[in-house]
C-alpha cells in the first residue's frame, strides 16, 4: 500500500470520490437519454467533477516557482499525454471505432483533454500566478469571452482550457484556513447536501438536452446556437453554478480515513485506464442490450466501484508505472 501517514485523507478522499464520479459519469453516459434519473445524475455530476480536479491540483500548485517544477509536470502530464494519445490511436483502429490508423496529438482523445489543459494552466500561472484574486477575475472575463470565438474548439483543448483556468486558479489563491471552514463546519455540510440536492431536483426537471454541450466547455457559442449578451450570461451562470456545486461537494467530504482512501493518491490510473474498460463496452455490446442497464443504477453504481478498484490497485500502479509517472 502507497504510505499516506503524510497526506491528509480529507484531499485523497475527494479526489477518491471525484474519479468514481468521473468513472460513474462515463459509464451512465450511453443510458443517460433512456432514463430522466441517469440523465438528471449525469449532468448534475458534469457540472462540478472536473472542476473539483481542477480547483484542487491549483491548490496544490503554489510551488511552481521551484526549480524543476516545468519539467517535473511535463513528466507527469505531457509524456502521458502523448504516449496515451498514441495508444488510443491504435485502440480505436483495432477496435474498429477509425477506418485508417492516424497519430494527431493536436486533437485529444476522450479524456485525454485534462492532461493537456492541466498542464496548459500550470504554464499559465507563470503568467498570471502573481495577480492571485485579480487574476481570478481577469480569466473569469477570457473564459466567458472566449466562447464568442468560432475557430477556438477542441484542438489542442484551448476551450476547455480557458474555460476551466479560472477553477484551477481559484485553487491556486484558496488558502488552508479556506478548506478547514468549509470541511469542519456542520453547517457547511448540511448546506452543501441540501444544495447538491436541489442542483440534482432541478436538473431532473429543467436542464435542456441541449444544455449537456455548455457542460463540457470545448464549444464556442455559435456552434451551440446562442449569441449575444445571453451567451455570456449563461457561462456565468454556469461558473456560479460549478462554484456552488464543487464548493458543496467539498463540504460533505469525509476527513477521517478509509479503506478506500489510498485510491485518491493513484486517481491519474484510473483516469487513464477506465477509458478503456468504457470503450470496449460501447464498441462490442449493442445499445439495444446497454439500453436495458438503465433501469439498474445499483449495478452500474457497483460496477463503477469496482473499475475505481482494480484500477486503483497497487498491483496496477506497480504494472503501469513505467508508462504513468505518477
Amino acid at each position: 500500500m502507497d504510505k499516506i501517514d503524510n497526506r491528509d485523507p480529507y484531499f485523497d478522499n475527494a479526489k477518491f470520490l471525484l474519479i468514481f464520479l468521473v468513472v460513474f459519469g462515463h459509464v451512465i453516459s450511453p443510458l443517460k437519454h433512456d432514463s430522466q434519473l441517469l440523465f438528471a445524475l449525469y449532468t448534475a455530476i458534469y457540472l462540478f467533477h472536473m472542476p473539483g480536479f481542477a480547483l484542487m491540483s491549483g491548490y496544490f500548485a503554489k510551488k511552481y516557482q521551484q526549480k524543476g517544477y516545468i519539467l517535473s509536470i511535463t513528466k507527469k502530464l505531457l509524456l502521458p499525454y502523448l504516449l496515451f494519445q498514441a495508444i488510443y490511436s491504435v485502440y480505436y483502429y483495432m477496435v474498429g471505432k477509425e477506418t485508417t490508423l492516424t497519430f494527431n496529438f493536436f486533437q485529444p482523445h476522450w479524456t485525454l483533454w485534462f492532461l493537456l489543459s492541466l498542464f496548459c494552466w500550470h504554464l499559465l500561472l507563470f503568467l498570471v500566478g502573481r495577480f492571485k484574486w485579480w487574476g481570478v477575475l481577469a480569466s473569469i472575463i477570457f473564459g466567458i469571452a472566449i466562447g464568442y470565438i468560432d475557430v477556438i474548439g477542441q484542438s489542442l483543448s484551448l476551450s476547455r482550457t480557458f474555460v476551466f483556468f479560472p477553477i484551477f486558479l481559484l485553487g491556486f489563491c484558496l488558502q488552508r484556513d479556506h478548506f478547514n471552514k468549509i470541511r469542519n463546519q456542520a453547517r457547511w455540510k448540511w448546506g452543501g447536501a441540501i444544495l447538491l440536492l436541489t442542483i440534482l431536483t432541478a436538473f431532473y426537471f429543467v436542464f435542456p438536452e441541449e444544455g449537456i454541450q455548455w457542460l463540457f466547455g470545448s464549444y464556442s457559442y455559435g456552434s451551440m446556437g446562442v449569441s449575444g449578451w445571453e451567451a455570456g450570461a449563461i457561462r456565468l451562470t454556469q461558473y456560479g453554478l460549478t462554484l456552488i456545486a464543487t464548493i458543496s461537494f467539498l463540504a460533505l467530504v469525509p476527513n477521517q480515513p478509509f479503506k478506500l482512501t489510498v485510491i485518491g493518491a493513484r486517481t491519474m490510473y484510473v483516469y487513464l485506464l477506465h477509458g478503456f474498460v468504457i470503450q470496449t463496452v460501447k464498441a462490442f455490446i449493442p445499445h439495444k442490450q446497454l439500453d436495458l442497464l438503465s433501469n439498474h443504477l445499483l449495478l452500474l453504481f457497483v460496477a463503477s466501484i469496482g473499475i475505481c478498484l482494480v484500477f486503483g490497485h497497487q498491483g496496477t500502479k506497480r504494472l503501469t508505472r513505467p508508462i504513468i509517472l505518477n
